[in-house]
């Protein structure tokens, strides 16, 4: 079906618009900063400092403008003022304790983090008095995941075996009630607010330095010449370039602008269903594009539970909202490690040499099919 991102361009729809973004310093939330920088848009960031001094945000942020917040999600108080006195057209809730591992290290922060953190961000939608269109971030682990191989649909029963997974299974709750109780879409036309969540696979790309995820650990690595520790080298994930589920919040928050009562509800964002790639898989391309690295099996049955097989269903994102990967999982690793290459100085101009390629999509050799963004006019990406 056609959709209003296919009509216009995402530069005319967030070009001069008020956009806040939770969990900007962040990994994922920098690259959304630099892809809204490219847009035109009007941006306010709030989140925690930023945990690694040669994250994306420090190099990115001189370069950004925008006005940016540090504060935490719980501070409601503070959440809310913000919110309201930047009286925002978007909202995309990045901010999360989005770490599997540190999630059972520190269960109650987790879910203080992710579900009461959330819930202050809807009450401050609430106090409102403009129309605001919010996309909620969640992940694909949302799912009570059976690990039998099937692709899970957006209608799937929400579950969550560790304190991450449930949390952000709570967040989809919270929306819902929300959804339902103040920003219920039959009335629309009184309040003006529309919600959505978006559940993406795992995100790889330049930038990223957090503990315990794999890109990060297999740079580290290869960077200080040793051996590469695989804990999991069987798990098959929905692996993703940053820049893939980026288009589709950006697409999403878009196209429900523009028509509410089509699109306000649960989107997932992944690759095809035959690019799931084990970490195995993912270990060995990096080492290749790297040109050099080893790796060993650290396998350790008392560790921690984390799934082995996850994979998302992402056909109501490609029919409803016509977005479909653009680059393959092994053109995603390449993409990311080739920016892990670049020296210090030269980082930021690659982000905004690979979102430009991207939204672009000049290069047949980064698709993954056919699809490219013929109709979407980003002029503003000549940066």
């Amino acid at each position: 079906m056609d959709t209003i991102v296919l009509e216009s361009s995402l530069a005319k729809t967030f070009k001069d618009k008020k956009v806040f973004v939770t969990g900007h310093t962040g990994f994922k939330g920098s690259w959304m900063m630099a892809c809204l920088h490219s847009l035109g848009a009007k941006f306010k960031g709030y989140a925690l400092a930023p945990e690694h001094k040669n994250g994306l945000y420090e190099l990115l942020h001189p370069t950004l403008g925008g006005e940016s917040i540090i504060d935490d999600v719980r501070n409601k108080k503070r959440l809310q003022q913000e919110i309201v006195s930047f009286q925002p057209d978007f909202i995309f809730h990045l901010a999360a304790q989005p770490l599997v591992r540190r999630s059972y290290e520190n269960p109650t922060e987790t879910f203080e983090t992710n579900v009461v953190g959330t819930a202050n961000l809807l009450e401050a939608v609430s106090l409102l008095k403009n129309k605001c269109t919010v996309v909620i971030i969640t992940t694909d682990k949302v799912y009570e995941n059976k690990e039998d191989g099937i692709l899970y649909k957006e209608e799937d029963v929400l579950g969550g075996y560790d304190p991450y997974s449930a949390s952000k299974a709570c967040m989809e709750l919270v929306v819902s009630s929300f959804h339902n109780s103040f920003f219920n879409i039959d009335e629309y036309s009184v309040h003006q607010k529309a919600i959505a969540t978006a559940r993406a696979g795992n995100v790889i790309g330049g930038g990223d330095w957090s503990k315990d995820r794999i890109i990060p650990d297999v740079v580290r690595a290869l960077d200080g010449k040793i051996e590469i520790s695989v804990r999991n080298p069987n798990a098959v994930r929905p692996w993703q370039h940053v820049l893939e589920p980026l288009s589709g919040y950006l697409m999403l928050a878009a196209s429900i602008d523009k028509n509410p009562h089509a699109f306000s509800k649960s989107y997932n964002f992944g690759p095809i269903p035959n690019d799931h790639l084990t970490v195995e898989e993912i270990v060995k391309k990096a080492i290749e594009v790297w040109g050099e690295g080893s790796w060993k099996d650290t396998s350790d049955p008392s560790q921690p539970h984390e799934a082995v097989t996850l994979k998302l269903d992402i056909q109501r994102a490609e029919k409803e909202l016509n977005w479909k990967p653009n680059l393959s999982a092994s053109s995603a690793i390449e993409w990311t490690i080739e920016w892990y290459k670049q020296a210090a100085q030269e980082r930021v101009s690659c982000t905004f040499k690979q979102i430009k390629d991207y939204f672009s999509a000049k290069s047949s050799a980064i698709l993954c099919g056919a699809y490219m963004f013929e109709d979407i006019e980003l002029s503003l990406l000549l940066l």
